[in-house]
């Protein structure tokens, strides 16, 4: 019966029955349409061989202010995030009382000045006396006595006055150096007792870089050895500290080895207590380093979807060390400086299909998947 067809219903019936296979295949030789986002570069980059550090970001510089008088807050004049100068008032706690025992302390101050300005008037008189035979010893070892006591109590009263001066100093809290405020704890009209915590200033410019490591690894690391490390919020930046210096003492708890590492000057505004992870250099060597997206992996094999000349190719690779903190493979062979290969190889991809490059820019960003035709 099929030798009674026409040639050309011979070739529709076959393609029915292929459940449309031939329209796949034509579709596949179509050239597969890329935007620049769809395609990275390899490039000679340093690979730093040494121990994962893990912290956050913290200041050299900051100090928490606490209440140095018990009263109530009458008014905070800075907020968080406020920049401050050293001296600066921050906060006012009501001085009522203080003033008056200060006033009080002044009086008694004045009084005992008086006192002893009689009983050395007193004592001087005594002693020309005695020289005249006039009054016994006794009297004038008297008179020294009582002058004594009233210099005694005037430096008393002298004392009660600073302490008041003082008290009366420390219900307005200032700023101790140029910062910023981190915290404001407590309101206008709060009570507060002596000890409690006020303000939170910081120096944002004395920012660190405080990690563990684990205390297995601590006999690698030395003072000035470089630190190459990201920060949560700054996904596409790595940053640079050196070792300043490791803490003599183990985490109890951790038993982890903190490192701290001062940053240079860098053209971001850090924020104190970010997440931070990187790694301290002990070895540093360069490599061509590849996120895992654009590897493919079939069991001990790995390969790789190159552009070359317009056309794709399946490149075999071979994979030195993954940096797992940074989810990129060190390609040790079939890779070279300059190749252009797929960011995100997913979908039905074929050796040696043709590639078209727009110009226009991926809607989603950098890292929209390259979208591909289904077939067979």
């Amino acid at each position: 019966m099929l030798k009674s067809l026409p040639a050309a219903a011979l070739v529709t019936l076959l393609l029915s029955n292929c459940g449309g296979e031939a329209p796949a295949e034509t579709e596949l030789a179509k050239p597969l349409l890329l935007v620049r986002e769809d395609l990275i570069t390899a490039q000679t980059e340093t690979l730093a061989q040494g121990p994962v550090i893990a912290g956050s970001l913290q200041p050299e510089l900051s100090a928490d202010l606490r209440a140095e008088v018990s009263g109530i807050v009458l008014e905070v004049l800075k907020d968080n995030g406020d920049e401050v100068s050293q001296g600066d008032l921050l906060l006012r706690i009501d001085s009522t009382a203080i003033r008056d025992n200060l006033l009080s302390a002044q009086e008694a101050e004045r009084a005992a000045e008086a006192a002893l300005d009689q009983t050395e008037r007193q004592f001087k008189r005594m002693q020309t006396m005695v020289q005249k035979g006039l009054v016994a010893v006794e009297t004038v070892e008297t008179a020294e006595g009582t002058r004594n006591q009233a210099q005694s109590a005037l430096a008393s009263a002298r004392a009660r006055v600073v302490e008041s001066q003082q008290l009366l100093e420390k219900t307005e809290v200032r700023a101790p150096f140029d910062g910023v405020v981190a915290a404001r704890i407590v309101s206008a009209g709060n009570t507060v007792q002596v000890g409690m915590e006020l303000l939170k200033v910081l120096d944002i410019g004395t920012m660190r870089f405080e990690g563990m490591i684990a205390a297995d690894e601590v006999g690698k690391v030395i003072p000035g050895a470089k630190v190459y490390f990201r920060v949560n919020g700054y996904p596409d930046r790595e940053f640079e500290g050196t070792v300043q210096r490791t803490n003599p003492v183990a985490n109890q708890a951790t038993r982890q080895v903190q490192v701290l590492v001062s940053l240079p000057p860098v053209d971001v505004n850090f924020v104190a207590g970010l997440y931070a992870e990187g790694r301290i250099d002990v070895l540093s060597r360069p490599a061509i380093l590849l996120p895992e997206s654009a590897v493919v992996r079939e069991g001990d094999q790995a390969h790789v979807w190159m552009v070359r000349q317009g056309v794709l190719q399946s490149t075999p690779v071979i994979l030195g060390e993954q940096d797992r903190r940074l989810a990129r493979y060190e390609i040790s062979a079939g890779v070279a400086a300059g190749d252009q290969l797929l960011r995100h190889p997913l979908g039905a991809l074929q050796d040696g299909r043709a590639v078209q490059i727009s110009e226009a820019t991926a809607s989603s960003g950098e890292n929209k998947p390259v979208e591909q035709p289904q077939g067979n």
